[in-house]
């Protein structure tokens, strides 16, 4: 019977992880559907920034409350996986509470200590945050993206860490009343600082049906955790595990710098160079003219890019900065974001039905991200700066800005009234550069 246990286990084992492998991978295809882009620059400050955002969550704690629970969650999380890895090695092979046995009594007993305080911790930040999303009904997680599955998944995942953490403790009561009353293969180990609260509720229980309920616990625990990893390739909260690559490769240079085509800047440079032949073959390792400006799809943008959209957390911050948005604009950088993830992910479907994308005659332009989002943006990084975990919204702003002015010409009356104005008069007002210093004479 034992071993019966330990196969079936080693199957739920391997099926959970073969899963969350299947789906990793062709999440790692829909982002090699982007362009290419170096970031091989600034490792060191790459590094800091992955210790400092990612690992220290400076960025969350900005705003306090939430952020304070967010690292109860969080280090609890990191924390209680070394729980975790002793529950996979007993499945594996039968034992029970093996690191009982390979630590020092003192040490398992701080370790499963903290663990209770570690859940009893992520159990108050998770209750406070579905409180605040569904009783408070802050602003930001009530906006129109976040209507129907979006806002139904930040719940799912909610319920899910309350069941897992309740699991947690109730294992831990369980096994500590079986302790006490010297059930064979229960070994005394462990402090429970928290679940001897429940133990209460078990006294008087016969020794079978503690054993039921412990057992129960224990393995309703370790496959919600399996079916946890894989709800999350389905789930916003797939940033639990790439927003540490996203990090990484975030942004390193000034916020207001914005990438040049340097096909386009020689281009310039041609022009206001007196002596040089506009008809002359380009040099040698001159950088060749772009077969497409911009990005009007998300095959158009780069790999950072796609890695953003599949970071992006939905928290709101992007979005509640923007004041493009607090002044009543159409435009919501987290729905950038969301929407870059929906094609692309669509583009994925495609793809897994076909073997190979077919055309399906829509874009991320027009179909998702309308125009008038994209002009209503003001470009000024107040989303870049607001989000925990580096995402850049404006980067893909301005990629498809890019497209609409250099591929169709179709910049909003303003903006092509400026630029025409900069390139007969040098300046973006209609006056003549022989005028452009009247203003100082006297009236």
């Amino acid at each position: 019977m034992q071993y019966i246990s330990n196969i079936l286990f080693i199957i739920a084992l391997a099926a959970g992880v073969g899963y969350f492998t299947f789906n990793i991978r062709k999440i790692i295809r829909n982002i090699k559907l982007g362009q290419e882009v170096d970031a091989s620059d600034h490792q060191p400050e790459r590094w800091s920034n992955v210790v400092r955002i990612a690992l220290g969550q400076s960025k969350m704690v900005v705003r306090p409350i939430p952020g304070l629970l967010h690292l109860f969650v969080y280090i609890g999380f990191i924390i209680i996986n070394i729980e975790v890895l002793e529950i996979i090695i007993d499945g594996i092979f039968g034992t029970h509470r093996i690191f009982a046995s390979v630590l020092p009594a003192g040490l398992y007993n701080f370790l499963i200590a903290s663990f209770e305080i570690l859940a009893l911790l992520v159990l108050v930040g998770v209750i406070l945050f579905w409180t605040r999303r569904n009783i408070q009904k802050l602003k930001r997680f009530w906006a129109n993206e976040m209507k129907g599955w979006p806002k139904n998944d930040a719940n799912y995942i909610l319920y899910f860490e309350m069941v897992l953490m309740v699991l947690f403790l109730t294992m831990n009561a369980a096994d500590q009343q079986l302790q006490a009353i010297g059930a064979a293969h229960y070994v005394e180990a462990g402090f429970f600082p928290v679940s001897n609260f429940i133990v209460p509720f078990f006294e008087g229980l016969s020794e079978s049906t503690l054993i039921i309920i412990e057992r129960a616990a224990w393995w309703l625990h370790i496959l919600g955790i399996l079916v946890f990893l894989n709800y999350l390739y389905f789930s916003k909260h797939l940033h639990i595990i790439l927003a540490f690559p996203n990090v990484y490769f975030g942004k390193v240079v000034p916020k207001g710098k914005f990438k040049n085509l340097e096909s386009v800047t020689n281009e310039v440079k041609l022009m206001m160079d007196p002596n040089a032949d506009p008809f002359a073959a380009p040099a040698e390792g001159a950088a060749e003219t772009p077969a497409k400006f911009g990005a009007s799809d998300v095959m158009d943008l780069n790999r950072i890019q796609l890695l953003n959209s599949y970071t992006c957390t939905e928290c709101g911050r992007c979005t509640d900065e923007c004041p493009a948005n607090i002044t009543g604009k159409k435009l919501s950088p987290r729905k950038i974001m969301m929407d870059t993830r929906d094609r692309l992910e669509e583009i994925g479907e495609n793809i897994n039905k076909n073997g190979e994308f077919k055309p399906d005659g829509k874009q991320l332009l027009d179909d998702y991200i309308t125009r008038e989002e994209l002009w209503a943006c003001t470009t000024c990084n107040a989303c870049v700066q607001a989000c925990p975990v580096s995402i850049d919204p404006l980067s893909i702003i301005m990629d498809m800005r890019q497209y609409l002015v250099m591929e169709q010409s179709a910049a909003p009356m303003e903006l092509n009234v400026a630029m025409t104005n900069i390139e007969n008069n040098g300046a973006p007002w209609p006056y003549n550069q022989m005028d452009r210093m009247n203003w100082t004479g006297e009236k």
